[in-house]
C-alpha cells in the first residue's frame, strides 16, 4: 500500500503540473489575443516575459522524460572514495561531501551519513550517504564518476599546483521486498568499532558493520546506528540496492548497445574537472557545460550540469560534444 501511495502522488503531481502547464499556455494565448486588439505595449511585454517563463517550465517536463526508469523516482546512495595522493585527495573527497550535502539541503533532500572513513591528516578516504526525496537518484545518477580537482595545494609549502581525483557512484534506493538472493557463503561480514560521533555505546562496541559480496566485489558499510544488528539489516538493504543497481545496468548494456560507449569509473576518465588555478571554472567533459563560477558549484548549485547531462541522454548525445580536456 505504501509503495501504491508513493507512485498514485508522483502520478498525481505530474498530471497537475501538466494541467498548470497547459493552463498558462491558454491563460496567455488570451492575453496575447487582448494586447493585440487594444495595440497595448505593457500587456505585450507582460506576455513576453510569460512566455519565457512558460518556455523554461516546458523544458523542464520535457527533461521528466527521461526520468522515467524504473527506480528514477527512488531516494539515491551515494559514495565517495578518495583517489591516489593522500592528504590533497581526502581533502577533495571532503569538499565533495560538503558540495553534495549542499545540494541536497538546496532541493529539500533528508541527508544521512552512513558510512565515514576519515582521512590521516585531513578529508575524507571514504563515505556513503543516504539522500531521502523524489527522484533524488534521478537527478544524481548524472554524478557518477570520477571528478578532478586543479588548485595549489593549501598543504604544499612551496605552493604548487596540485591535481586530485575522487570517485563518486550513485545507486537507488530500492524497496525492501526486491527480490535479490543473497546466500550466506557469498558474504562476509566484518564488525569494527565506529569511528564517529554518537554517544559511549556506538564508539565503544564493535557496532560497526562492514559486508562484502564476494561473486561481485562489491563492498557496504554501516556505522551511523545503534546496535550491531541494526548496522547489519542497513548494510544488507545497502547490498541488496547495489546489487540490483548492477544487474539493472547489465540488462540495459543488453539493450542498448549505445550504452558501451560508456566510460569505466576508473582514474584517468574524469567525467568533471574543477579548476581553481591558473583559472577559475568548472567543466563537464560528457556534454561540454562549464561555468567560472567555481565558489557557487561547489556550494551545491549543481542543478545546471545536471541538466546538461539529462538533455545530452534525452536527445543521445551524451559524450558526443564534449571536446578534450582544456590543462594538461
Amino acid at each position: 500500500m505504501q509503495k501504491l501511495n508513493k507512485e498514485k502522488s508522483l502520478l498525481e503531481k505530474s498530471v497537475n503540473e501538466w494541467t498548470g502547464f497547459n493552463s498558462r499556455i491558454e491563460d496567455v494565448k488570451v492575453l496575447l489575443e487582448m494586447a493585440v486588439e487594444a495595440h497595448d505595449e505593457g500587456t505585450f511585454k507582460e506576455v513576453k516575459t510569460e512566455v519565457t517563463q512558460i518556455k523554461t517550465v516546458g523544458e523542464e517536463l520535457e527533461l521528466k522524460r527521461v526520468l522515467s526508469g524504473e527506480l528514477d523516482a527512488n531516494s539515491a546512495y551515494l559514495s565517495i572514495n578518495s583517489g591516489a595522493g593522500g592528504t590533497e585527495s581526502c581533502d577533495w573527497a571532503e569538499m565533495l561531501f560538503r558540495m553534495y550535502t549542499r545540494y541536497a539541503e538546496m532541493h529539500g533532500y533528508r541527508c544521512e551519513v552512513l558510512d565515514m572513513t576519515e582521512g590521516e591528516g585531513a578529508g575524507i578516504k571514504s563515505c556513503t550517504l543516504l539522500i531521502t526525496g523524489e527522484y533524488a537518484y534521478g537527478y544524481l545518477k548524472a554524478e557518477s564518476g570520477v571528478h578532478r580537482l586543479v588548485r595549489i595545494s593549501p598543504f604544499d609549502s612551496n605552493a604548487r599546483r596540485h591535481t586530485s581525483f575522487a570517485s563518486v557512484f550513485v545507486w537507488a534506493e530500492v524497496d525492501d521486498d526486491i527480490n535479490i538472493e543473497i546466500k550466506p557463503d557469498e558474504i562476509v561480514v566484518e564488525t569494527y568499532r565506529s569511528s564517529g560521533a554518537g554517544g559511549q555505546h556506538v564508539n565503544k562496541t564493535d557496532s560497526a558493520v562492514r559486508m562484502r559480496h564476494l561473486p561481485s566485489g562489491i563492498v557496504v558499510a554501516s556505522q551511523t546506528q545503534r546496535s550491531q544488528i541494526q548496522n547489519r539489516d542497513k548494510a544488507m538493504k545497502m547490498l541488496k540496492a547495489a546489487l540490483y543497481e548492477k544487474e539493472v545496468e547489465k540488462r540495459n548494456l543488453e539493450k542498448d548497445a549505445m550504452n558501451s560507449q560508456k566510460k569505466a569509473n576508473e582514474w584517468g576518465s574524469q567525467i568533471r574537472s574543477y579548476v581553481m588555478h591558473p583559472y577559475q571554472m568548472v567543466k563537464d567533459h560528457r556534454t561540454a557545460f562549464q561555468t567560472n563560477q567555481v565558489n557557487t558549484v561547489m556550494d551545491g548549485k549543481l542543478d545546471d550540469f545536471i541538466m546538461a547531462y539529462l538533455k545530452a541522454q534525452l536527445t543521445g548525445t551524451l559524450g558526443q560534444n564534449a571536446g578534450g580536456d582544456d590543462l594538461e
